[in-house]
């Protein structure tokens, strides 16, 4: 028979020594002169006494205490020590929290993303922590299972979001390819999701492509009053037509101004390749300008918040809409698309020349990537032609 209530479990108050308000069939109410309250009950297996702590009032309650307390007398009957199955449960639930989606992703972005660009590693952190660890980051990894990661992904086209939706797959499933190489999950949920997603139109980057439009830009370009790291850029995006996260990240080592080239190790490339940039006459005066700037920065183009780091991304997209472009109209990507277009249609250039200036893989008839170096010209001085 059960001797304390609810009531009399509130109102028992310290006293000088630690004391005990007994429930029945061992259970009871431990007081502090603190006045904590702990719930606890004696038992004895294998012929020795022990205790079981069952929690702390208020966040067990009475009731709690007696479930717990009855699951505990049901372990001792089917021959367990409901102590050592407290500490199995716990041992899972720290092995769930080690293998959770969410501890497994940040360890895979940690180890797996470093050499990514910075917009990349923003990008795909951003779609981690907005759209998939809300949702299953707590989930141990081996049991999400294809339709509760299919709803997560619905979520995301939900609110339009179609392609962030398709990111969120592919990057789940690089999760999943770490947690399987490293022997915490066996399967990855995302590759039967094939087709189940809505299909992602791809937008192209705005870009001008129309000469006289151009010139005006190029005009506008010469004309901006911002600092001289995003101007020198903006120019450099127009006469190199890099991608803009390698614009900002150009560094001094990699300027050979006896060749007037740029050499881009391949650790910086989208496509793990080397890639040589053949720098015009205008190209080395924007860069002999910055240099007469003399910035204790490695970068060419160096952060305004400190020398340590590039210019911000949104540096040359930034400048482009204070010159009045909007993005519908030019985008820091959109100087490769210009270039291409006038390159090809205006001044009659091999398309192969301009594939390999964009650092775009280009093969031969047999799939061979071709040697780039051999189309790289150069004018009697070294400068590129």
């Amino acid at each position: 028979m059960s001797k304390l209530t609810a009531t009399a479990v509130v109102k028992a108050k310290p006293k000088a020594k630690q004391y005990k308000l007994a429930d029945s069939g061992g259970m009871y109410l431990l007081i502090y002169p603190s006045g904590s309250k702990y719930w606890r009950y004696d038992y004895s297996y294998a012929a020795k006494r022990k205790t079981l702590a069952l929690g702390v009032f208020p966040d067990i309650s009475l009731a709690d205490a007696r479930k717990l307390h009855q699951q505990a007398r049901g372990a001792i009957a089917s021959g367990q020590d409901p102590g050592e199955v407290k500490k199995s449960n716990k041992l899972g639930r720290d092995l769930d929290h080690e293998n959770s989606f969410e501890t497994i992703g940040r360890e895979w972005f940690e180890n797996k993303m470093a050499d990514k660009s910075d917009s990349y590693r923003v990008r795909s952190l951003r779609i981690l922590e907005k759209d998939l660890y809300p949702s299953i980051g707590t989930r141990p990894i081996k049991s999400i299972s294809v339709p509760e990661l299919l709803s997560v992904l619905r979520k995301i086209e939900a609110r339009g979001a179609v392609d962030i939706a398709h990111r969120a797959k592919q990057t789940v499933g690089l999760i999943y390819k770490y947690a399987i190489a490293s022997g915490r999950a066996e399967s990855d949920p995302s590759r039967d999701l094939t087709g189940a997603l809505k299909s992602h139109v791809k937008k192209h980057h705005a870009a001008m492509t129309d000469p006289t439009e151009v010139g005006n830009l190029m005009l506008s370009i010469d004309s901006f009053q911002g600092t001289p790291a995003v101007k020198s850029a903006l120019q450099l995006s127009a006469l190199l037509f890099q991608r803009p996260g390698e614009i900002r990240h150009m560094e001094w080592v990699e300027i050979n101004w006896d060749d007037a080239q740029w050499e881009i190790p391949a650790s910086k490339m989208k496509m793990k390749e080397p890639h040589i940039v053949p720098l015009s006459s205008q190209s080395v005066t924007v860069l002999q300008y910055m240099q007469s700037l003399k910035s204790i920065s490695k970068f060419v183009f160096p952060s305004a918040r400190g020398a340590s780091r590039p210019l911000s991304e949104n540096g040359v997209r930034t400048a482009l809409r204070t010159m009045g472009y909007t993005n519908k109209q030019m985008t820091a990507h959109g100087f490769r698309a210009m270039a291409r277009t006038i390159l090809d249609e205006q001044l009659n250039y091999r398309p192969d020349f301009i594939e390999h200036q964009l650092a775009h893989a280009v093969r031969d008839p047999n799939g061979r990537a071709y040697n780039r170096t051999k189309y790289l010209l150069r004018t009697n001085q070294g400068g590129a032609a």
